[in-house]
């Protein structure tokens, strides 16, 4: 009997092999989306029933959904003191202020900010909080020096905002491509995609003609803007740079949020499922990340998988690879 049930087993196995594979899952997506009209002013009057989710291909149910939400918003801000940026920091730095005061202001009083400077290496300045004045010390307290972990940043704070509650945003200023990192480019946009933040990259590039631009390094994170529902910034200094810090703010306080059980999803053997969303008004442009990491077909014994969401390749030169990239030092505790 034991060895019939056994064949009976395989056989059933065998057949649902064949045929694919759809699951529903407990897994909460949550999509934070934007959305503008034909002049690039932003719309904040939709109903659910203006968009249309679809998860590999399949329509989705929407669970949730709020308008303007006030969830609770976690801002990293990432800011790059390399020795390119050296001559330009004051200014920088004193923009990133005025748009933490504005931020915080008024704002729900779950919100909260981190701060993150990266050279050669990262460096965590601040820890999620609204203490203002201790986040403007740190950042009158930055100077100049070589290298360019840009990568590296990317995925440190992204596993920092992993875990906490709400709405989650990285915002970067930085002045071009990535020089020192032990990651990737894909493993940094795969830890962002896992942590839900969306990327908003403010790009401070002096020189206007590409001769002397890491312009490869400005179309990397054009990319992650548009891979997790974000928008590149590529101000001056001065009053064009506040100006782009602005346009976050009005965006993160007029972004829809959306979220469903996936159901009926037809399962690849790639865990990236792919996001699609669409308005009931073709004349609009909405942004939102373009998919998540979810459930998979079983990878054979052997095979490949198509990447590492642990970043294992982060490592310090000549030691065994950490679970998370290199922090040579943190100026608080």
């Amino acid at each position: 009997m034991r060895l019939a049930l056994l064949f009976l087993s395989a056989a059933v196995i065998g057949t649902a092999q064949d045929d694919p594979v759809f699951r529903d899952n407990v897994q909460l997506v949550r999509i934070l989306a934007t959305v503008k009209d034909q002049s690039g002013a932003l719309v904040g009057s939709l109903e659910k029933s203006d968009f249309e989710v679809r998860d590999n291909g399949v329509v989705q149910q929407v669970s949730i959904f709020e308008r303007q939400t006030d969830q609770p918003l976690s801002v990293a801000v990432l800011i790059d003191n390399s020795g390119s940026t050296a001559k330009d920091l004051k200014y920088e730095t004193d923009s990133v202020t005025r748009f933490v005061h504005v931020l915080l202001k008024e704002s729900n009083p779950a919100d909260a900010v981190a701060l993150y400077s990266f050279n050669w290496e990262i460096v965590k300045q601040r820890g999620f909080s609204r203490d203002v004045p201790s986040i403007e010390r740190a950042l009158r307290s930055l100077r100049g020096d070589a290298g360019t972990s840009l990568y590296d940043a990317i995925l440190l704070a992204s596993r920092d905002i992993e875990d906490r509650h709400g709405r989650k945003v990285l915002v970067i200023v930085t002045d071009g491509g990535d020089t020192t990192s032990h990651t990737d480019f894909q493993r940094a946009t795969e830890a962002a995609q896992l942590a839900d933040a969306v990327i908003y990259p403010v790009l401070v590039v002096p020189i206007t003609n590409e001769v002397g631009r890491n312009v490869g390094g400005e179309n990397a994170l054009t990319t992650l803007a548009a891979r997790t529902g974000g928008r590149v910034f590529a101000p001056s200094l001065g009053a064009a740079l506040d100006q782009a810090f602005d346009q976050i703010i009005h965006d993160l306080r007029t972004q829809y949020l959306l979220a469903f059980y996936p159901k009926n999803v037809p399962l690849t053997k790639d865990r990236f499922h792919t996001l699609e969303i669409s308005l009931a008004q073709p004349q609009l442009q909405v942004k939102a990340r373009n998919g998540y990491y979810g459930e998979a077909l079983p990878v054979a014994s052997g095979a490949r998988m198509s990447s590492d969401p642990d970043g294992n390749s982060v490592r310090k030169p000549g030691k065994p690879p950490p679970p998370r990239p290199p922090i040579q030092r943190s100026s608080q505790n």
